[in-house]
């Protein structure tokens, strides 16, 4: 059978040619694999999400059966590497019966699966698998990714108990109670009771993404300091240290341009979005729009020096969303003012309505970022005062969405600051322990790009869907999309240590299913 091997100084006279974004599938089978100087015995993954094998907004077995780390795990065997076990989820679906939200419905769903609404295809999820499990009697498992953990998560004692789950704010994490060795335990510390003779380590991600995906929302999800970041890495880095393991470590991708943020553009009112299909019924509406709120806003807003803020709806151009940006002025009470002061019948009867609701309000631009969950949510009907017309209840297009629905620009820069603050800590930490590295950021750079990734004939971009590297999510990878993972982390491991371990073939994994 032909072997595909990336190149390495061992084979570097058997590869003709190479290009830089495409993997090879030249006939090396002659070629012994090899371990190097590492040693393959004993492979534990740490991790989040990522490392899980969790796809499609959940995680299920077919995902974690194309995990990169059981991908890495199953090259590793040509070099004698041992098993590598994981807790594999019940069912092929995912999600738990049993763990309830605040408004008492399930916060764990099946897995998305592409279906047909309103005449479109739209990921859908799946009624939860089954009641949260529990698989401790079949450690150790060598695949440790939690998801949902960040980095003080990996650190923290009575992570995996059960009884955290129930707390407010929550203690612990479901997917470490299922195989957490007791409920004091912390990932690490079960980590090195396992004393691993190789291991990888992906996590950090969620430190950002959380609070991207929240909209920028710190009450529902923060965004973790980079100092503290730093504080929290090198304590794991440390602690990972003292096993003597060789391993290798990765970064932190631009959180800011998967999918879930890319696919919903800021401006998506069009006519027929406002019609509801209907030119006619959108046009009425723009002009009801027009006559009742944006106009009169943008009357008042010229005269406060802020005209920009919100401009009238247009019939011929695409519209941007409506939403509160917490980074500009509350021009609040002088709205309340001058429409107290118009003479507008109208206008004065809404004046304080006006002034609380709008005071921060604008128009979407360029550069702020509408997560994928927020679609659902354009049109859904705010709660107003009882004076104020039902027609001005739509969130996003006359009323502001609220923070978590849109990360702002401004929102946008912090992300990628703090990002670029914890990938210097990350490779810092892989340059001063000697552990390999491999630049995640720099292959989502090139899923990003029109030209994409090549493997043996075939693309892959970040385009969500059609692009064959995200899944049905937008935030995690489909199988093609672990896989190309699996040979970056493959590469780095034979560049660092001398190994031979083979690439993946990308192509035999799955990627999203069609109904």
């Amino acid at each position: 059978m032909k072997k595909i091997l990336i190149s390495t100084v061992a084979v570097s006279a058997l590869l003709l040619t190479v290009s830089c974004k495409t993997d090879f599938d030249r006939d090396v089978s002659s070629v012994v694999v090899t371990s190097g100087n590492a040693d393959f015995k004993n492979y534990i993954a740490l991790g989040n999400s990522l490392t899980a094998g969790y796809r499609d907004g959940t995680l299920y077995s077919d995902g974690q059966n194309e995990s990169y780390p059981s991908m890495i795990a199953k090259q590793m065997q040509l070099a004698g590497g041992g098993a590598f076990k994981q807790p594999m989820m019940p069912n092929n679906v995912g999600g738990f019966t049993n763990l309830f939200n605040a408004s008492g419905g399930t916060s764990f769903y099946g897995k998305l699966t592409l279906k047909v609404v309103d005449g479109a295809l739209s990921p859908v999820p799946s009624a939860p698998g089954a009641d949260l499990d529990n698989v401790t009697a079949g450690r150790p498992y060598n695949n440790m990714g939690v998801p949902g953990a960040r980095v003080s998560h990996l650190l923290a004692p009575g992570y995996g108990n059960p009884a955290g789950l129930m707390t407010t704010p929550k203690t612990a994490n479901p997917y470490f109670v299922r195989f957490a060795s007791s409920t004091t335990t912390s990932v690490i510390a079960d980590f090195i009771q396992q004393q691993p003779t190789f291991f990888s380590l992906w996590i950090g991600s969620n430190d950002a993404l959380l609070y991207a995906l929240a909209g920028g929302d710190s009450t529902i999800e923060p965004l973790t300091p980079p100092t503290e970041f730093a504080t929290y890495y090198n304590l794991l880095i440390s602690q990972i240290a003292t096993t003597n393991a060789k391993g290798v470590i990765a970064n932190i991708p631009s959180v800011t341009s998967i999918p879930s943020l890319t696919t919903i553009p800021y401006n998506p009112l069009t006519v027929a979005v406002l019609g509801q299909g209907s030119v006619e019924a959108g046009n009425a509406n723009i002009d009801a729009l027009n006559a009742q709120l944006y106009g009169p806003l943008n009357q008042i807003l010229t005269t406060l020096g802020a005209g920009d803020r919100i401009k009238p709806l247009s019939k011929t151009a695409a519209n941007p969303l409506l939403l509160k940006d917490e980074s500009i002025a509350d021009l609040g009470a002088q709205i309340t003012l001058v429409a107290a002061n118009s003479g507008n019948p109208t206008l004065v009867a809404l004046a304080p309505y006006l002034g609380a609701t709008y005071g921060q309000a604008r128009q979407a631009k360029a550069g702020d970022l509408v997560p994928l969950t927020t679609k659902s949510a354009i049109g859904s009907n705010a709660t107003l005062p009882p004076t104020v017309p039902t027609s001005l209840a739509a969130r996003g297009i006359a009323y502001p969405f609220e923070d978590k629905y849109v990360l702002t620009s401004t929102e946008v820069a912090e992300v990628n600051s703090a990002i670029t603050a914890y990938n210097q800590t990350i490779k810092a930490a892989a340059d001063a322990k000697g552990y390999a590295f491999v630049d995640a950021n720099a292959k989502m750079v090139q899923l990003n790009a029109t030209s994409g990734i090549q493997f043996d004939g075939v693309k892959y971009t970040a385009t969500f869907v059609t692009g064959g590297s995200f899944s049905l999510d937008g935030v995690h990878p489909t199988g093609r999309g672990y896989a190309i993972l699996a040979n970056e982390f493959i590469k780095a491991i034979n560049n660092k240590y001398g190994s031979t371990l083979p690439f993946v073939n990308v192509n035999t994994y799955s990627g999203v299913t069609f109904p």
